[in-house]
């Protein structure tokens, strides 16, 4: 099902326009988050549906989201969105990516 692109938060987006322009490593990352938003908009459930149970509860109360799913980039790194349908548009909601290491953090591996 195909999907437009939200970022849940301006500065998410902003932070992705810096990776464009930044070191080799960042720039890596950059091209493999928009590989990512291009797979995601052709169809938003090409990733990993998270439990709902382990689904962060910071997300729930931030952005009132009753799902998610993760998006497994190379070398460990994670892209986190949220689908939402309106009958007329469906939207991946972009909420955060980092590192594998963080990913286990924040889900409390």
């Amino acid at each position: 099902m195909k999907a437009h692109i939200k970022f849940a938060e301006e500065k998410l987006k902003e932070a992705l326009v810096k990776l464009k322009t930044s070191k080799t490593e960042d720039q890596k990352l950059f091209k493999w988050i928009n590989r990512a938003l291009d797979d995601i908009e052709e169809d938003a459930f090409c990733a990993t549906q998270v439990p709902k149970k382990l689904i962060p509860k910071v997300y729930i109360e931030k952005y009132s989201i009753d799902n998610l799913w993760k998006y497994d980039l190379p070398s460990g790194w994670r892209l986190l969105y949220s689908v939402a349908n309106n009958d007329v548009l469906v939207l991946a909601i972009i909420i955060e990516w980092f590192s594998h290491k963080e990913y286990e953090r924040k889900f409390k591996y």
